[in-house]
């Protein structure tokens, strides 16, 4: 019996985690669930997997959940805060952790699963944005295994060859294709984005996320950051990486061989499949995704991104290629931003301006030879500017 621990597990990817854990009953258990205030979904979720511990970011909640679950028998163990959700994450009784805590915030406990030497399944693209180096060490200093979630990712893992660790040249790529579906407005006036709602970049025309990644997809931020999180985790820079708009989400990512062969990985958009994939590998296991069915799909389109219209990939290109500090302060200005449209108080395309402002305001700094605390401040840093740059626009 493999022991798993969730991290994030009342959102999208956490369900999807379980619901998939549920289906093999004999080869996995929930031993750890975390999440950051959703007292009612992990409640559920405890009365049906009987985790043995359960960590809420935030205090109140787990005093709440505490109170709910008080008199139940075989009840977890409620632990709170930021240590709470590491404790979970280094968890003996793991050997698996699935990181899926949404945004920097997930970084700490990402982190500590890697130094404990687990099979880290990487859902949390921001760990990698914010702490690559740091990250990678970590998995290769302590022999834990990273597998990526991210369906994009995923699909270029399944294309690699064995050994592609030695470097992408040494085993015949050329470049990785990293697709995109475009987001709900890639049809849509440009004039018309300034007016864009939050219900209406939240509804994402092939995949179901939460409120923050589908901004970030509408944006396509989203797609910045996993080229950033591509050259991590693939060890290449982003000269080797193409961004390629595929609107049916059904190609999830792509990789270029010298000899002239293009292997893709294609699935109905479940995230579901490299849950599954990631869990069992390098075997295969039931995911309870419908099979792909050509005839339906009948054709596959592609297009280059217009940057034009998608100024928030061309700032992830950017600080991509520059390095050092520059994607830890994308990622931040990004997460203010996203949260600041989410609430109303700036516009859909003020989130660029937002995130662009702050990369310029703050200088890029190199990362080698620091730790943790040191990128943690860098965050807070860009944070409080970002904030700066949202509330000259709300004044």
């Amino acid at each position: 019996m493999t022991g798993v621990t969730i991290l994030g597990s009342t959102g999208s990817i956490g369900v999807s985690t379980l619901d998939v854990l549920a289906r093999h009953p004999d080869r996995y258990r929930a031993v750890a669930l975390t999440a950051h205030r959703d007292v009612e979904t992990m409640l559920a979720q405890c009365l049906a997997f009987r985790p043995a511990l359960v960590a809420m970011a935030d205090p109140q909640a787990a005093s709440v959940l505490r109170e709910r679950l008080a008199g139940v028998p075989g009840a977890p163990e409620v632990l709170s805060g930021v240590a709470g959700v590491r404790e979970a994450a280094v968890l003996p009784q793991a050997q698996v952790v699935m990181a899926a805590i949404v945004g920097a915030a997930g970084l700490v406990p990402t982190l500590a699963a890697a130094r404990a030497g687990k099979r880290l399944l990487l859902a949390n693209k921001e760990a990698l944005v914010v702490a690559g180096a740091l990250l990678m060490q970590a998995v290769a200093d302590h022999g834990a295994v990273l597998l990526p979630i991210d369906s994009e990712h995923n699909a270029i893992f399944q294309c690699l060859p064995a050994g592609f660790e030695r470097g992408l040249a040494a085993v015949g790529v050329e470049r990785i294709l990293l697709t995109a579906s475009g987001g709900p407005f890639l049809d849509s006036p440009p004039e018309a984005l300034a007016g864009v709602t939050p219900e209406q970049a939240c509804a994402h025309p092939n995949w179901e996320m939460g409120r923050k990644i589908s901004v970030d997809s509408a944006t396509m931020m989203n797609k910045g950051l996993e080229l950033i999180e591509a050259c991590w985790l693939f060890g290449t820079g982003p000269e080797r990486i193409q961004v390629v708009v595929h609107r049916q989400s059904v190609i999830h990512s792509l990789v270029q061989y010298i000899d002239g062969s293009v292997l893709a990985q294609l699935g109905n958009p479940d995230m579901r499949t490299p849950i599954a994939h990631a869990l069992a590998w390098p075997e295969r296991l039931q995911s309870g995704v419908a099979p792909l069915d050509l005839f339906a799909v009948r054709r596959l389109d592609f297009e280059p991104p217009d940057l034009g219209r998608f100024p928030c990939l061309a700032l992830a290109m950017a600080a991509a290629a520059t390095g050092g500090t520059a994607p830890a302060v994308l990622n931040a200005a990004n997460e203010v931003a996203v949260a600041a449209f989410l609430d109303r108080r700036i516009g859909f395309t003020a989130i660029a301006a937002v995130v662009e402002e702050t990369l310029d305001r703050l200088p890029v700094a190199p990362v080698a030879g620091h730790d943790i605390d040191y990128l943690l401040d860098i965050d807070r840093q860009a944070r409080v500017t970002a904030e700066q740059s949202v509330a000259a626009r709300v004044a």
